[in-house]
């Protein structure tokens, strides 16, 4: 008694509680969920201070189904198309094997139905017409159904039989044109006693029988297969003879094909096409909505399930090994992912040979795979499972691998990602103007037809340094490039910026008898551009030198006069880039000629290793980065110049490594392209 006392007394102070909470918070979303219980919203009306019940079970009423209903609907619209999609089956596939099945029951009681002699009396037997209808058999199409028909009913082709079979299996025919080659063949097959036997010779005669035969043209085995098959389960060849070349046929195709599976195209197409009349089997997708809505799938009463039986298990069993076949190839696709995964985390970069590889078996797994999902529904079985190996390295960059792009799937908008500091940056080095919008194709025709033949050659050299590069082990690395600098650089014993100076006095020698005018008038440009320190200022320079300076001469001039900018007067270089990025589109041996000079000035500091002339090695790099920016000079001869400093990385080459980090380190760690090779030399 005493106990049920307690327990009413707890009831009535929580009930007491329950409602001071109600009505002191009513619009509070934990007073809403005490009183409903029902997912009240945790808005209320607050012109009130009292709880109204109404309110509440009127919002809850709103609240709580409004998602449902949707959810339904899609639900029922989802299961109403895919009742509708199975209906449109379940008719497709009873029409087409009720048609089937009347054909073949005219064909297999052909013989009581075909004419006597007398009616070929009055046909045509001229040779010219019946050879020119056999001609036209070789050819036939959907579209010439019709007149084929028509034309052989007013033929006697008694004499031409064996030639007609021949045109008909040697037809090339596609998939589309297989239900007119078979009923031509069934009016033939009526018409004519031995055209049957005729045409099982030939099959006999063009079909692959023995295993190691080489398929040599398997589109038109593809269409081969299905157009046999279609004639056999239209009773045009009694079963026992039809069979067993059906049967054999299929056995060419898949016991030698268990490893590289390259006739998996031409046994689909069969399972496709073919499938219900000779294996019975039904694609699973349908087989499961049929369950699903309970509704009966037609079936096919060619052949017993005793005789499907056979040919289902031989199916079966290809697919098994196309699964392992699968299986096996998506483990090598997986070591050579974790191979590019070391090689890229160790050197930053692939070479062409080893991307192309990797790229040519993920498209042969992709089709393969896709092969055996397709097979994998119309035989109603499983798919092996690929599992994902965990402990496969991954880090913070690459959970995959993109060997082309390691930043496809990150942002490259916000400034930690941005290859540019600020958009101002970014628009100095981006929006250039166009030469050629407003300048007179005439002025640079010359000037920009093609590269010059340095240029390639300067690229080749680089690929076949790189390539040369591949190594596995650091230690060999600085050895390596030690060497390589020692052959690159046997060329570039003299001073650049000495030879260029003298020929220029030289230049300026034979010239002051030529051309004072022009000469002027080039002087007085080139003058000018050590005054050129904004934008507007070098962007007219580059109008002024296309319009009134663009020759040959010229051009030689001014990419000496670019190089040997002042060493003290770095804050030039960035315009000077822009100036020659600029003309590139119209003068592109500008940018060549320049970025050849820098190169092989570049190598000539590296080779000398003397511990004078700083402020022109830091010139020359800066000069080299600026470019890089402009992409002007090639990302990947830029790598090679760092790399050829850090593996000698003292005395003035930390300084020159230093400057040309500064100048350009960001744009290239940033960029997708030379992201992970900057990671690695840094």
């Amino acid at each position: 008694m005493e106990s049920r006392g307690k327990s009413w007394k707890r009831e009535r102070e929580e009930r007491g509680r329950k409602q001071a909470i109600q009505q002191d918070g009513n619009g509070k979303k934990d007073s809403s969920e005490v009183h409903s219980g029902s997912g009240l919203p945790a808005e209320t009306d607050k012109k009130t201070d009292k709880f109204d019940p109404k309110n509440s079970v009127a919002e809850s009423g709103e609240k709580t189904p409004e998602q449902a209903p949707e959810e339904k609907e899609t639900a029922d619209t989802t299961s109403e198309a895919q009742r509708q999609e199975l209906q449109q089956y379940i008719k497709e596939l009873a029409e087409k094997l009720r048609l089937k099945a009347e054909l073949r029951a005219v064909n297999t009681n052909a013989e009581s139905t075909r004419p006597e002699e007398s009616f070929f009396s009055k046909l045509d037997s001229s040779l010219k017409k019946n050879t020119a209808f056999i001609k036209r058999l070789r050819n036939m199409t959907e579209m010439q159904r019709d007149s084929l028909i028509k034309d052989m009913e007013g033929l006697n082709l008694t004499k031409y039989i064996s030639e007609a079979a021949a045109a008909i299996v040697d037809a090339k025919l596609k998939m589309s044109d297989v239900s007119t080659g078979v009923q031509v063949c069934s009016l033939l097959h009526r018409r004519y006693a031995d055209f049957s036997a005729q045409l099982l010779e030939h099959w006999q005669k063009v079909l692959p029988m023995k295993k190691d035969e080489k398929i040599s043209n398997p589109s038109k085995i593809r269409v081969d297969l299905r157009f046999y098959a279609e004639l056999v389960s239209s009773g045009i060849f009694p079963l026992r003879e039809g069979l067993p070349l059906l049967g054999n046929l299929l056995t060419v195709l898949t016991g030698p094909d268990r490893e590289e599976h390259s006739n998996v195209g031409i046994v689909l197409s069969f399972c496709r096409h073919c499938g219900e009349d000779y294996t019975g089997i039904v694609p699973r997708k349908y087989r499961l909505l049929s369950e699903k809505y309970q509704m009966e799938l037609p079936k096919s009463d060619f052949l017993l399930p005793d005789r499907q039986k056979g040919l289902r298990s031989l199916l079966k069993d290809y697919f098994k090994s196309l699964c392992r076949h699968v299986v096996k190839d998506y483990k090598t696709l997986e070591n050579m992912e974790k191979q590019n995964h070391r090689i890229l985390q160790t050197k930053g970069e692939l070479s062409a040979d080893r991307k192309e590889k990797f790229e040519a078996a993920q498209a042969a797994f992709q089709k393969l795979l896709s092969n055996s999902e397709q097979f994998s529904d119309i035989v109603d079985e499983d798919m092996p499972h690929l599992p994902k190996d965990e402990n496969f390295p991954q880090d913070s960059e690459t959970t995959t691998l993109d060997v082309h792009n390691r930043f496809k799937d990150r942002e490259m908008l916000d400034g930690s990602l941005s290859v540019w500091e600020d958009d101002d940056t970014r628009s100095f080095y981006e929006n250039l103007p166009d030469l050629k919008a407003f300048i007179p194709g005439i002025l640079f025709k010359d000037s920009s037809q093609a590269v010059p033949q340095s240029q390639t050659e300067a690229v080749e050299k680089l690929e076949e340094d790189l390539s040369q590069l591949e190594i596995e082990e650091s230690e060999l690395l600085e050895a390596e490039t030690k060497e390589e600098v020692k052959e690159t650089a046997k060329s570039d014993d003299k001073d650049l910026t000495e030879t260029l100076m003298q020929e220029m006095d030289d230049t300026e020698e034979e010239a002051a008898a030529s051309n004072t005018a022009n000469k002027v008038l080039l002087d007085h440009f080139l003058n000018s551009l050590l005054n050129c320190v904004n934008r507007e200022m070098i962007d007219q320079a580059a109008v002024d030198f296309c319009m009134n300076l663009n020759t040959r001469p010229n051009r030689k001039k001014l990419v000496k006069a670019l190089f040997l900018v002042p060493r003290t007067r770095l804050d030039l270089l960035p315009f000077y880039a822009r100036f020659v990025a600029t003309l590139n589109p119209c003068m592109p041996d500008v940018a060549s000629d320049l970025v050849s000079m820098l190169k092989q000035d570049f190598k000539f500091h590296i080779k000398k290793k003397d511990q004078i002339n700083i402020e022109s090695k830091v010139k020359t790099v800066r000069f080299i980065g600026e470019l890089v920016k402009f992409k002007v000079f090639p990302k990947t001869e830029a790598l090679y110049c760092l790399k050829l400093l850090l593996c000698d990385f003292i005395h003035h080459h930390v300084e020159m490594a230093c400057n040309l980090l500064e100048t350009c380190g960001r744009f290239l760690f940033q960029a997708p392209d030379s992201h992970q090779r900057i990671k690695v030399l840094l």
